[in-house]
């Protein structure tokens, strides 16, 4: 961990280590200390460029949700230290709502949601990231569909001229990280996976993912078996049918005790002009930013398979893309 605080064990350590400093420590200095002061974050809601304000976003969600806790399942990284690193992070929150913010009044809702975060660092610290919090998940706890949540967050932000505007390839930002992960042949084989459901080969599925796969989706919504991955996957690309759909990171790891793992940062950028999980075509052209893990296991001698999926992009990003597009509002 050259250039690293010698504190850290490894990067997976480094990682799960500063965002319980900055979450549940409430540390939130040590963000001047573990994020540059140009650093660019991504969501599918928004486009934050520097430390500054990434510490005044973190304020105001601790403010609205207090008692938040944030549990590492996974670290899936590339990279070396004296190059950069490359983190593609999962982590289970807990929270309840206790003032008001973002998600409107205090409904006292005890939440859990996953994110899925790629995050650049070196010489101590992230420099560049991208992050998907499951906010279908958290506003269906509250109480609200994704869509309405998103109509409400339009007004209450003064309007379609003056709300924030959702991350597409017009208004992103350039990072300085340009590295496009590593060639270890797990990450290989899930980006082969995907490329294929995406091109309508939905036969991939029974192939490659085991019969009882494991399945964590949008929405907070475990699945098992086949059917689960099928609905998914097919509903997403059925609202997109003619998107470009781009791989735009991918990593593979073997790990001591763990098994095969792979991460991928992919993308949708095109017209909602089908059916699926989007309802009825809008022709509103929409980016879909996506994070998605897997994890690989021989259950059967010769037949490795993907045994655990996970899953997210931003329903409600989604649909604030679609609306501000001319329908109701």
């Amino acid at each position: 961990m050259k250039g690293f605080d010698p504190k850290f064990r490894d990067f997976p350590d480094y990682i799960i280590g500063i965002t319980k400093e900055i979450w549940e420590d409430r540390a939130i200095a040590t963000l001047h200390e573990y994020y540059s002061d140009d650093i660019v974050v991504r969501s599918p809601g928004s486009v934050v460029l520097g430390n500054q304000n990434v510490i005044g976003a973190t304020m105001a969600t601790l403010a609205e949700f207090p008692d938040r806790q944030l549990l590492g399942e996974d670290v899936i990284w590339s990279g070396t230290p004296e190059e950069g690193m490359l983190s593609s992070h999962r982590i289970i929150s807990t929270a309840t709502h206790l003032a008001e913010g973002v998600y409107g009044k205090p409904t006292g809702t005890k939440l859990r949601y996953r994110i899925l975060a790629d995050c650049h660092a070196i010489d101590n610290q992230i420099n560049d990231e991208w992050l998907i919090r499951d906010q279908g998940a958290i506003v269906r706890q509250m109480g609200w569909d994704p869509k309405e949540y998103a109509a409400d967050l339009i007004a209450r932000e003064g309007g379609p001229e003056n709300c924030v505007k959702p991350l597409t390839p017009e208004i992103d930002q350039p990072g300085p990280y340009k590295g496009r992960g590593n060639d270890n042949e797990w990450g290989q084989r899930y980006a082969d996976i995907l490329t294929r459901i995406m091109k309508a080969d939905m036969g991939a599925i029974g192939a490659e993912y085991d019969r009882a796969v494991q399945s964590e989706y949008v929405g907070g919504v475990t699945g098992h078996g086949w059917d689960s991955v099928d609905r998914f996957w097919m509903g997403l690309r059925a609202s997109f049918p003619n998107a470009e759909f781009r791989v735009e990171h991918q990593i593979g790891r073997d790990d001591p005790n763990m098994p095969p793992r792979a991460a991928l940062r992919w993308s949708l950028w095109g017209k909602h002009d089908g059916w699926g999980v989007f309802g009825a075509p809008t022709g509103a052209q929409v980016y879909v930013l996506g994070i998605s893990h897997a994890e690989f296991g021989e259950l059967i001698s010769g037949e490795p398979k993907l045994r655990r999926e996970y899953t997210l992009f931003d329903e409600t990003s989604v649909w604030k893309q679609i609306l501000l597009q001319g329908a109701e509002v």
